[in-house]
């Protein structure tokens, strides 16, 4: 039996409870769940590709596969479809915040599919109490000193507390 691999790509940074809700469900949907965190240096993360994947490792070992199956999560530079091809997913997980993201989202899932025909992108909708929290958002609350505990995992708010301390605002 052919496992059905799906992958969840993104910068995550930093990760939130809204992309922990989604890598929950879309483990239901797949035998595999890949979280792929892009090097993506054109958003400026404050991580670094070895943080952000260590930060997601770390939380990913807590969950409970919903299909049985498992999750892990691999870096990755480059075309999110050679990397999916080489991974041997079969689909490609984004999730929708607001009707926003929707244009762009449409414009990336029809690129990818003119790249990779046989490829699908699954969209699956933000949970009701995190459709509007976004990472530079989140990043931008914690510069400044807010409290960003309902919106991340209490390691990864420790680690824009530590973030910030040291590179002043």
């Amino acid at each position: 039996m052919t496992k059905r691999i799906a992958l969840y790509p993104g910068t995550f940074d930093p990760l939130t409870f809204g992309h922990l809700n989604i890598i929950e469900r879309a483990s239901a949907l797949c035998d595999k769940l890949v979280v792929g965190v892009a090097q993506n240096s054109g958003k400026s993360p404050i991580f670094s590709l070895d943080e952000r994947l260590s930060i997601i490792s770390e939380q990913i070992a807590t969950l409970q596969p919903k299909g049985g199956g498992s999750i892990e999560a691999m870096a990755f530079t480059g075309l999110l479809t050679r990397f999916a091809d080489s991974i041997g997913a079969i689909m490609i997980i984004r999730g929708l915040r607001a009707v926003s993201d929707f244009e762009y989202e449409f414009q990336m899932a029809s690129m990818n599919k003119r790249l990779k025909p046989d490829m699908e992108t699954i969209f699956l909708t933000a949970s009701e109490n995190q459709h509007f929290v976004a990472s530079s958002l989140v990043k931008e609350v914690a510069r400044f000193g807010g409290d960003v505990t309902s919106f991340v995992p209490e390691k990864v708010n420790q680690r824009l507390l530590d973030y910030f301390s040291d590179n002043e605002a």
